[in-house]
This record gives structure tokens, sequence and C-alpha cells, in this order.
């Protein structure tokens, strides 16, 4: 089953609390904290825009408000900068938005994955759509999202990003059971099942945050009941149309390229340092210095004390 309808509409799920990421969330938005230079959310936006789709709906949640203002225009700052002639500023605050366009809603009781992207069944209607997690940032010179897009295209149904991952961790991710197609770097996920245990895990593939989905996963999200964490669960649905067969195919694009995790403090950090390790203007001083500091610390034969807990 072909699909010849190109995607032109994107739903981005940003109604999480960020407690993980406390005190710094209690006023701001964890979508909002930076990782390098820009918020984590703008990331996510700009992979969005560079595979074409135009259409973009946030869903959030109380005390979101700074997302709108971030892609929104800052006319005084703008005129500020023009008038100092700071054109490398200047250039810096063009938003995708001025590309693409952003709506928000609210998702109101947040009951999970699932019921955010239901909250979107009225904004997406009858066509296909993608669905981008915040907390996964691809690299923009690893090109996922066009290639799930492709691969909708050609087979219709729903499309996953897949990535290979270790027993140790695969009970972060919702995990698909997979078969093998004609195409080495695409899968048919054949089952899904959400967070489980090494010895209960069908796969190592676990689900990365990139999703192409059929309008039809609306219908099955209604009547999907609470799963794990009392929450409505996509990966449940998803589970649903792998096996009832009736809502198209089901397929895994296994991803291999680079990806940064900023779902929990220490992924975060992590996230901030390879960006920053690659960065062209930041990249060669960040570099220099931090080879120097990881050699004096591993070269210490005494730690002191006032550096004990670094």
């Amino acid at each position: 089953m072909t699909s010849n309808r190109r995607i032109m509409k994107a739903v981005i799920p940003a109604a999480g609390l960020g407690t993980r990421f406390l005190p710094a969330t209690k006023a701001v938005p964890k979508e909002m904290l930076p990782v390098v230079d820009r918020p984590a959310i703008q990331y996510v936006v700009e992979e969005a825009v560079s595979a074409g789709l135009s259409e973009i709906l946030m869903v959030t949640g109380r005390n979101k408000r700074p997302l709108e203002d971030h892609f929104d225009r800052s006319f005084e700052l703008e005129n500020a900068l023009q008038e100092k002639g700071d054109v490398a500023k200047l250039s810096r605050l063009e938003s995708p938005s001025s590309v693409a366009n952003i709506h928000y809603l609210r998702q109101g009781d947040p009951r999970g994955l699932g019921h955010a992207v239901l909250r979107a069944a009225s904004y997406v209607g009858d066509d296909p759509f993608a669905v981008l997690l915040g907390d996964d940032l691809i690299d923009a010179r690893d090109d996922l999202l066009t290639r799930m897009t492709e691969v909708h295209e050609r087979h219709g149904g729903n499309v996953l990003g897949l990535m290979k991952v270790g027993p140790d961790q695969i009970s972060r991710y919702g995990c698909a059971a997979v078969t093998a197609t004609e195409e080495d770097d695409v899968l048919r996920v054949t089952g899904l099942v959400e967070k489980p245990s090494p010895a209960l895990a069908p796969s190592n593939f676990a689900v990365l945050g990139r999703y192409v989905l059929a309008p039809d996963v609306f219908a099955v999200l209604r009547r999907t009941k609470p799963g794990r964490g009392g929450e409505i669960q996509l990966t449940d649905a998803l589970g649903e149309m792998c096996e009832n067969g009736t809502t198209g195919p089901v397929h895994g694009v296994v991803f291999s390229g680079r990806r940064y995790d900023t779902g929990d403090p220490g992924d975060y950090l992590r996230a901030v340092v390879r960006l920053a390790w690659e960065r062209e203007d930041l990249g060669p001083g960040f570099r220099a210095w931090l080879g120097e500091f990881v050699g004096s610390r591993v070269g210490l034969t005494a730690v002191p004390e006032e550096l004990g807990a670094a």
C-alpha cells in the first residue's frame, strides 16, 4: 500500500514537566534548556523544517509560554542589534518560524505520549504526519526524517525510527520485534513492547523518538487503555496496529548516525559536550581546554579535597 501524499505536518509533544531537571525546570520549560547556544526544542523544529515539514504543532502544557515567545519575533532586540550593526548576532535570531507555520495546543491533563498525539487529531485531519520527541536530537548531517518519509511514501502505513542498543539499555525504550526486508536499513515491525526487561525484549532495536504516522492511529489511540505508568502509550497503539494488519504495515528505519540524548541530566551534559566538540567555531578551543582539563584530572595522584566531587 503506497502513499502519494507528501507529509507536510509535524507534531512535537512538549507538555512534560521535566522533573529530572529540577530545580532548573521549576520556572523554565525543559525544552528551553540550552544545548550549547540554542534551546533543545529549536534543534527539533529545525530538523522538521529541513525535512520539508512546513506545518508544525507543539502540544504544550502549563508554564510553556516561553516556547511560543522563543519562536516569535523580538522586534526590540532586532532593532537594538540593527542599530549597533551587529549582523552576526542578528543572523542568529533567525527562527525556523520564518519558513514554517508553528501552532500551539495545550494537552491539558498529562496522560502520556499517546494522549498528547491524540490531542493533535483535529489539526492533522486525514493527513499523514510526523511526530518528533524533544529528548532525541538528531544531528543535522544525518537526515533520518527524510528517509522515514520516503519509506512511508513507498509503503504507506506507519514508520518508526529504530536504533540498536545494548541489553542494559533496552528497558529505557519501546522495543520492536522485527523481520528483514529487501532494504538493509528498513525492517518490518511485527510487534512492540514498552520498556521491556532484557529477558523479555524481542530484539535489540529500540524505538527512537521519531515517527511517521498514518491518521488511522487516532482511532486506535481512542480505544487504547492506559498502560505502563498509568498513561496512554503510543507504543501500545502502534503494537496493536502491527498485529491487526488492517491499518497498513509498520516499518522501521534503522538509524546509525549521530544522536544526542537530552532525556536526563547526565545524557544532557554529554550532548552539550559532543555538540560543542563538533562546532567549527567553538570546537577547536573547547577541545583543547577539555583535553587539558581531563588530562590534569587523570594525572593527579591525589585529588585535593576541594575537587573531590569533580
